[in-house]
């Protein structure tokens, strides 16, 4: 049988969005375990407690293996490869129900060189996170005495893993045995395993690494409320504005059937009204801002996906899910981007649409990857397990390719047949017409700047949480609060947008979709102030690795939320002139 055209592609690129997904693997995978069945314990990463992200593979330190066949780990999911998720095995023989009374696992052979890097470590605060059946485990490499002088490593590894029928629900680790770090001396590594029934639900064990009282504080409930009490203001603002100007519209349009034509001529228009035939002239550079509108209508449909999915399903409970679905969802997302940025374009008469598409498509993930490559040279040379694997590369640019690339074509087919036509409620006129001098504050950039103001303001809570949950050892989980903020900024910035849009146009001045855009755009620029306070004031960062990293990957996230912004309140206010001119009376 001969194959349908194309079907290698098809296939390719179906392979690469399966590596999104979850692979099965054994017991581990199915969380099922018969008595005496071998129970693994991964080594993940090792690193400085106040540099989240800056982590190393946990053997990168002298730390001896113990005696088991060693057990070679994949990244199941892309987003694990991307997250530095590093598992070793760690050679301790553990099986399901089956006690270890206190013994040697092997030794550590402690010269000059391995007693100097233990020293750097516990002068550093490091930190080592394992696994065991997909819990998470943490612990500290060693302390220092009092005049710190001396220090100590912790030796003794005392596992307690519960267990509800035949899953494990539970466990915790103590680290004991404080040994003195002495050159040339011979440091015995020891562990225990103990084995205890628990009432937990398998559905539950992850409910301990929650943290209710900082998630749940009445702040976060009285910064909704606030932010619930801006959007009514500012909906009522917007409402009257918009009931304001309609009824003045139908209150002229009766007094002029009572004029004559002289009246009529001495005194027509006045305010926005005498620009209707410049008011829906292309912006400016439309091929750059078809592409902006396209691709935060993207992120958009991005995140409230995601925030669905994740308020659904508990993605925190596997490694990398929350970031593999997000990558998935954007690659199945890209024909929204396609289709609004492509349909944007032809109503504005551009004709290089191929050229819009491919900008529009690659805008996102070109930035994305050049920041995430920029941080890999610096992550690479300190060897840090967040140095992105050269296959991991290449399956991401594959995606984009092979899969963002088709799914946008297809957006922008469909944009440009099915709303690509202008139909403006007013004839835009040959010859544009002057813009008269106005006070300073109505000028296009004062409004920018000031048009973030309130969207931020009805955020800047949140952020406090989703960063802490990102930069320090929080989990976030109430993404409920999430989708009710989200639904908030889009009011807040639809209404701020409208309002300085008004009172662009009320000057005279048609310049109105850039202005739209980036006065709500600007919210990015206090998102990014914000997050210099909390780096300086509410964090312990330090060195070139983890300040590259959080300032890199926060410029990624401001300039997105941004163009996320920008876009809302673009076709928020797009909505808006399109109804207040169509009740335009033109002779």
């Amino acid at each position: 049988m001969r194959p349908l055209p194309g079907a290698p592609g098809v296939a390719a690129a179906a392979a690469l969005l399966l590596l999104l997904l979850p692979r099965a693997r054994s017991d581990e995978h199915e969380h099922t375990y018969q008595d005496k069945e071998e129970v693994v314990l991964w080594m993940n990463t090792v690193g400085p407690y106040h540099n989240r992200q800056e982590t190393y593979k946990y053997f990168s330190l002298p730390f001896c293996v113990g005696s088991k066949k060693s057990i070679s780990h994949y990244h199941e999911t892309l987003g694990e490869a991307l997250q530095g998720v590093e598992l070793e095995f760690s050679g301790l023989d553990i099986k399901f129900k089956d006690d270890v009374m206190p013994g040697t696992y092997c030794e550590i052979d402690l010269d000059k060189e391995k007693r100097d890097a233990f020293v750097y470590a516990i002068k550093n605060h490091y930190w080592y996170q394992m696994y065991i059946d997909d819990l998470p485990i943490w612990g500290i490499v060693g302390e220092a005495d009092e005049n710190g002088e001396d220090y100590y490593l912790w030796t003794y590894k005392k596992l307690e893993i519960g267990f509800n029928g035949n899953r494990i629900v539970d466990v915790n680790l103590t680290s004991e045995g404080k040994v003195k770090l002495v050159p040339n001396t011979k440091i015995q590594m020891s562990y225990s395993v103990k084995w205890k029934k628990s009432d937990v639900k398998f559905e539950d064990r992850f409910d301990k690494y929650l943290d209710p009282s900082f998630f749940q504080h009445r702040i976060h409930w009285f910064s909704i409320f606030n932010s619930f009490m801006m959007v009514i203001f500012l909906v009522g603002l917007v409402s009257m504005i918009l009931m304001r100007t309609l009824r003045k519209d139908y209150a002229r349009y009766s007094k002029e059937e009572e004029m004559d034509d002289m009246d009529r001529d001495l005194g027509d228009e006045y305010g926005w009204k005498q620009v209707h035939g410049d008011v829906f002239r292309p912006s400016s550079h439309p091929l750059i801002f078809s592409s902006l509108i396209g691709s935060g209508c993207q992120i958009f449909a991005v995140s409230l996906i995601v925030i669905i999915v994740a308020m659904i399903e508990d993605l925190y409970t596997e490694r990398g899910s929350m970031l593999s679905t997000a990558i998935f969802v954007y690659a199945a997302t890209s024909p929204v981007n396609g289709y609004f940025g492509g349909s944007l374009y032809a109503r504005q008469g551009g004709r290089r649409w191929i050229k819009q598409m491919f900008i529009g498509a690659f805008l996102i993930p070109a930035m994305v990857c050049g920041t995430a490559f920029f941080i890999n040279f610096i992550a690479i040379y300190y060897h840090a397990s967040r140095a992105i694997p050269f296959g991991t590369m290449v399956a991401v640019c594959c995606i984009c390719f092979f899969v963002i690339l088709p799914l946008n074509l297809v957006g922008t087919i469909l944009g440009r047949n099915l709303s690509g036509q202008p139909n403006f409620p007013c004839r835009v006129n040959a010859v544009p017409r002057p813009i008269p001098e106005k006070k300073w504050f109505m000028e296009p950039a004062v409004i920018v700047c000031l048009g973030g103001i309130l969207p931020f303001g009805s955020i800047f809570i949140e952020m406090y949480f989703i960063f802490t949950s990102f930069w320090a050892y929080k989990i976030y989980y109430v993404y409920g609060f999430m989708m009710l903020v989200l639904l908030i900024l889009c009011i807040v910035t639809v209404c701020v947008t409208i309002v300085c849009t008004y009172f662009l146009l009320n000057a005279e001045d048609y310049r109105w979709q850039w202005t739209s855009f980036l006065s709500a755009a600007s919210t990015a620029i206090y998102v990014y102030m914000y997050s210099f306070y909390y780096y300086f004031f509410k964090t312990k960062m330090y060195g070139l690795f983890q300040t590259s990293f959080y300032f890199g990957y926060m410029a990624v996230f401001s300039t997105a939320l941004g163009i996320m912004c920008g876009a809302i309140g673009y076709m928020g206010t797009s909505a808006f002139v399109r109804k207040i001119y169509t009740n335009v009376k033109i002779d």
